[in-house]
């Protein structure tokens, strides 16, 4: 999962952002709003996390453009300024969740989770299809039952490529998602072509129809053949 971290004190961001890659995420972190605002123009994100109090303005910008620009993710707002008005304001201006500071890194995490399950997995705790059973709290797979070991790039793209299933995927999308804006320095996606021949071969061996379609120069699509 890919997250947009916007807060300007350094120390916290930082904590935050390391807590989060830690839990799996992919989390990119920005300062100020106008770096917010590039980010949401360019990439896609499955949950944004925002300050209110910022020097460049109010973290309540950024919720705005979000909704402006239709943009399909969650939105946590996670401030100091612990106001009934405030925290109206930005849950009817479209924001998921308001969390006040301080807060433990575990509580932000089971927000991110419920966020993420509500929006992509319409509030169910496992994601099934067919054979296969996702359990995203857990981040564990299983084929009739079976488990399968996956590496964390795996499961995130088997996430990726289920929760988006029947839509091709452009391979640069799908690196982004894996890997966060970084990835735009890649000169090849041989990386991508390696997390998916071990995701087949892994479903594969334990019993899973092969449902990952390469699309010929495009990118990758999930359905049933």
């Amino acid at each position: 999962m890919k997250l947009l971290l916007l807060e300007d004190e350094i120390s916290l961001g930082e904590v935050i952002r390391q807590y989060l890659v830690g839990e799996g995420y992919v989390c990119e972190w920005v300062k100020d709003i106008p770096e917010a605002l590039d980010k949401i123009a360019v990439y896609e994100y499955d949950c944004v996390l925002l300050d209110l109090m910022l020097p460049s303005g109010s973290g309540l910008e950024v919720v705005k453009a979000l909704k402006i620009q239709n943009v399909e993710c969650g939105i946590i707002i996670l401030s100091a300024k612990d106001s009934l008005e405030d925290k109206l304001l930005g849950l009817d201006l479209g924001a998921d969740d308001y969390l006040p500071k301080p807060f433990h890194l575990s509580e932000l995490n089971s927000r991110i989770k419920s966020i993420l399950r509500r929006r992509r997995f319409n509030g169910e705790n496992e994601i099934v299809f067919n054979e296969l059973t996702i359990i995203p709290a857990a981040q564990e797979v299983k084929v009739l039952g079976n488990p399968i070991v996956l590496t964390r790039k795996e499961y995130n793209l088997l996430l990726y490529l289920l929760t988006n299933k029947n839509r091709v995927l452009t391979k640069s999308n799908i690196a982004e998602h894996l890997y966060g804006d970084e990835i735009d320095q890649a000169d090849t996606f041989n990386f991508l072509y390696s997390h998916v021949k071990n995701l087949r071969k892994k479903m594969v061996d334990t019993g899973s129809v092969d449902y990952i379609q390469s699309v010929y120069g495009i990118g990758y699509k999930f359905a049933e053949k």
